[in-house]
């Protein structure tokens, strides 16, 4: 590949990144490079810092120092055209107290879409909600993994170029986490979406991912502590061995 070529398939880069809350410091990231298209994993103990990274890269809030480059050009919260092209899935997700079809057309209304409705019902269904069953009813009268489901479809009809979701299958039953699995790989078969997930379900995560990041302290570690890792994975051995074997490949 020429270095043409390798620049144009940078998404993101993040250099010398600092995160701190309180004077204290909870993101490290002295360089990491996302590339375009790919579906990039985030494990690690809670406090590691995924959630704040996942932050940065939304544009959420900018670092304290550092710099995120995107589509090749420095941006910051500033930067108001890249909040339409990056969009985030938080672990506990705000739906309005509103129909299910009200709150995934929401994104829609606000930039003025048309055909709404039919976008829509095509979201609705790529999280595997009929729609004819669903967009009707009551945000409060949905399950917690319909919930979850409604607030991706909510992301996804947007066709965002970068999808973030922080702990996206956390308290879901197999079929949501099923779903959830599915329409994320959709968004990257359909329109080229990159994705960037954190998540504690490490075969979960293993089944999606192209690779995966291991966060402890703020930073990224290039070869992840087997025992701490098993530690807060609460995972059997064989598998934590099977998935530092696969890390160090990627």
């Amino acid at each position: 590949m020429t270095v043409q070529k390798a620049l144009r398939a940078d998404l993101f880069r993040l250099e010398q990144v600092r995160q701190c809350y309180g004077g204290r410091t909870v993101l490290e990231v002295d360089s990491l490079t996302i590339c375009r298209h790919a579906i990039i994993g985030l494990a690690g103990p809670n406090g590691g810092g995924k959630s704040t990274l996942l932050r940065v890269l939304a544009f959420i809030e900018d670092p304290a120092t550092g710099i995120v480059i995107f589509e090749g050009r420095p941006c910051s919260t500033r930067h108001g055209d890249v909040r339409k092209k990056v969009t985030l899935l938080a672990q506990e997700p705000y739906l309005l107290d509103r129909s299910v079809h009200a709150n995934v057309a929401y994104g829609l209304s606000v930039r003025g879409d048309t055909n709404v409705g039919e976008k829509v019902r095509g979201a609705l269904d790529m999280v595997g909600l009929c729609p004819a069953r669903f967009a009707k009813r009551a945000c409060h009268e949905l399950s917690g993994g319909e919930a979850q489901r409604v607030a991706l479809a909510a992301r996804l009809v947007l066709r965002p170029r970068v999808l973030l979701l922080d702990e996206p299958t956390a308290s879901l039953d197999a079929e949501s986490a099923q779903r959830i699995k599915a329409a994320s790989m959709a968004a990257r078969r359909d329109w080229g979406a990159t994705l960037v997930i954190a998540s504690h379900d490490m075969a979960w995560l293993k089944s999606v991912c192209d690779q995966i990041l291991y966060m402890q302290g703020g930073r990224i570690h290039p070869d992840p502590p087997v025992a701490e890792f098993a530690k807060s994975a609460k995972l059997g051995n064989r598998w934590i061995q099977g998935f530092h074997t696969d890390f160090a490949v990627l």
